[in-house]
């Protein structure tokens, strides 16, 4: 298996990003990361912290996409970006995953507009993962990448959150919850409202009703399902939690769990191939995450089955 880095995307790239490889190199076991990037600089860090360049592939690069340019225009107008030379390697079968903690939005234009999207879903998602207080992990999705939804497609996000739960997360018969703000069938504004018929009625997965925003860390489903902008909205509230804690000085096990370097980053979810999203503050931990959830995704082929389930 050959996984695909892009070792420009962050905020503190090019160090942690190759850093981090060099930490996903010690666990990845017989598979083989290529390096998107400038080869100069990555080489000349592997030789600071005396590793060994030759452990890598790389494939060099001379553009770089800001993490505030436009994602759509950034993709067009660089090529020879690392981005957009990753998701060529992608759709051309050279890398079977792809991951960067670059431009979330280039990440999603890339993605549409290389490997694109599995035949049958109507909008990829962006999804996050949440602790539960009891242990263990829920999956929440969309989180940033569909502002604004139809009741079908967050049906559909239902069905890859499920698969996702159970494949990736060996979770059998995964729950599935449509977040609102009560828990009676009729709560909710005109969106849950339609949502809720149709999930009740799907045999697509095993819808457990509404959820509330207290619902989240607890054991009552293993997939929270809302529109993007809700879903972005809980993450950034949940990932102020663990800063808060360590700006109080406090020291707690659920509350580190927060901490997003423990998840690497974000699959999009609905695509031909597995494209993960990391912060954009990624440190080497994170990135080396960031890798092995790119590669558990590969491992599991749960882009195969997803095709699979919306043939």
């Amino acid at each position: 298996m050959k996984i695909g880095l892009d070792i420009m995307g962050g905020d503190y790239a090019p160090k942690a990003t190759v850093l981090g490889a060099i930490e996903a190199y010690k666990v990845l076991s017989g598979h083989t990361l290529v390096l998107i990037g400038d080869k100069d600089a990555a080489v000349s860090i592997l030789r600071e912290n005396n590793f060994d360049p030759d452990n890598f592939e790389y494939v060099h690069t001379t553009e770089v996409i800001g993490m505030g340019e436009h994602p759509t225009k950034a993709v067009v107008q660089k090529p020879d970006s690392s981005i957009s030379v990753g998701f060529k390697l992608l759709k051309e079968g050279h890398i079977q995953a792809f991951s960067s903690a670059g431009n979330t939005g280039a990440m999603l234009v890339g993605a549409m507009f290389s490997v694109k999207a599995i035949p049958g879903i109507h909008r990829p998602a962006i999804t996050t993962m949440v602790p539960k207080l009891k242990g263990g992990l829920g999956i929440l999705l969309d989180v940033g990448a569909n502002a604004d939804c139809k009741p079908e497609v967050l049906v559909q996000f239902g069905v890859l959150g499920s698969l996702m739960a159970q494949y990736v997360y060996n979770i059998a018969n995964p729950r599935v919850a449509l977040m609102n703000i009560g828990e009676e069938e009729e709560k909710g504004n005109l969106l849950c409202q339609a949502t809720y018929p149709l999930m009740k009625e799907t045999d697509l997965f095993n819808f457990v009703g509404n959820a509330e925003g207290r619902d989240l860390f607890s054991d009552n489903a293993d997939v929270f399902v809302c529109d993007g902008f809700t879903g972005n909205i809980i993450l950034k509230l949940a990932e102020s939690f663990y800063v808060a804690t360590l700006k109080k000085g406090l020291k707690d096990e659920f509350f580190d769990r927060f901490n997003y370097e423990q998840y690497g980053g974000s699959p999009i979810l609905g695509v031909n191939a597995p494209v993960v999203v990391g912060h954009g503050i990624s440190s080497p931990e994170a990135i080396k995450n960031m890798v092995l959830l790119s590669k558990d995704m590969v491992e599991s082929e749960l882009v195969g089955k997803i095709a699979k389930a919306f043939q």
